[in-house]
């Protein structure tokens, strides 16, 4: 976990920031710990990085665009070395908040580093989480629940929550059953599928979240965000249509294991869809579009599985938790990738 003396230290850094780009990953937790920082200091752009894993070297043209003198990365579990060397020419503070598991080695020396997985007591809790108990605004609780039950954590400020806001919320669980089942958890499938739009479209959402007070300004319908809600619709069809065919096709004993393509990547919502239909069960979701496949998994110790499965795969990548990972393949791997993961998981 961080320590006091981290979280006060971050604060630090994010007083000194005049003009802060914040890069984030192109998700809930991701875009919820841009908003709860940005919120708390109230200036700062915001990017979601949704080419790549990376935070690669192209983003410096980011940078310099916005004229920032302090770059924040958020949820990110991989930076690319002439990013940070382009920056330190540029003598600009970086400063990155993640919960992935990475080698400590793997870290510049530049870069201000903060994992809950690198203290004395080792958790890994998301990067919303932290967050909030960074800024600890109490308005903002609201984006800090949606953050975590989005990465799978009822945090312990939830039922703070739940007295604030019944109407929104029911008893649970686990993280999924707030997810599914409750109005704040609508609000977090609003913007999952709202960050798979086209980038102009998700900064606009993104600007909306942060005039946002209330989750009720997000989740009831209105002519600024009607065309969020119209996004949510049409993907939430597409998505309950996948997951339907994923429950009648995909099991195989303790495996589901489910192949499909389309114009939109959904795997990780899909693997989580399922995941919680089926909480026993290892979840694998394969997407492809083109010469490549995007792998979702989920499950006990899935990281250890899909790693060992795509290994020795050309052009093949993976990480994530120990029981939520991703991972790319090419298509023509797919079948070997298939049978590994049977053999692995009987």
């Amino acid at each position: 976990m961080l320590n006091l003396k981290q979280i006060e230290e971050i604060k630090s850094h994010l007083n000194n920031a005049q003009n802060p780009v914040f890069f984030f990953d192109n998700d809930q937790d991701g875009l919820c710990s841009f908003l709860l920082l940005q919120k708390y200091i109230g200036r700062g752009k915001g990017f979601p990085i949704k080419t790549s894993p990376a935070l690669t070297k192209d983003y410096v043209k980011k940078v310099e665009e916005f004229n920032s003198d302090y770059i924040f990365i958020l949820d990110k579990p991989e930076v690319a070395d002439d990013f940070i060397e382009e920056i330190e020419k540029r003598n600009i503070p970086i400063v990155w908040i993640d919960h992935h598991d990475i080698p400590k080695n793997k870290i510049s020396k530049y870069v201000n580093y903060y994992n809950p997985l690198l203290g004395e007591e080792k958790t890994n809790e998301p990067v919303t989480y932290w967050c909030y108990k960074i800024t600890n605004r109490k308005e903002d609780m609201w984006i800090g629940v949606v953050g975590c039950v989005s990465d799978n954590l009822v945090p312990d400020f939830y039922k703070d929550f739940m007295k604030n806001f019944p109407d929104l919320c029911k008893d649970y669980k686990n993280a999924f059953d707030i997810l599914y089942g409750s109005e704040i958890g609508k609000v977090a499938r609003i913007i999952g599928f709202g960050l798979k739009d086209k980038i102009s479209n998700v900064i606009s959402m993104v600007k909306f979240l942060i005039s946002c007070k209330t989750p009720y300004d997000f989740l009831e319908e209105n002519i600024k965000n009607k065309s969020i809600h119209k996004r949510f619709q049409e993907i939430d069809k597409k998505y309950q249509k996948i997951l339907s065919k994923a429950k009648k096709e995909g099991i195989f004993g303790n495996l589901l294991f489910f192949k499909y393509a389309g114009d939109t990547s959904m795997s990780s919502d899909i693997a989580n869809g399922l995941k919680y239909l089926f909480p026993n069960k290892f979840i694998i979701v394969v997407y492809t579009k083109g010469a490549k496949a995007n792998v979702s998994g989920r499950g006990k110790n899935i990281r250890e599985i899909v790693l060992k499965a795509i290994n020795g795969f050309e052009n093949s990548t993976g990480g994530g938790h120990e029981n939520a990972v991703g991972a790319q393949i090419m298509k023509g791997d797919i079948e070997k990738f298939e049978t590994n993961i049977r053999e692995f998981v009987k």
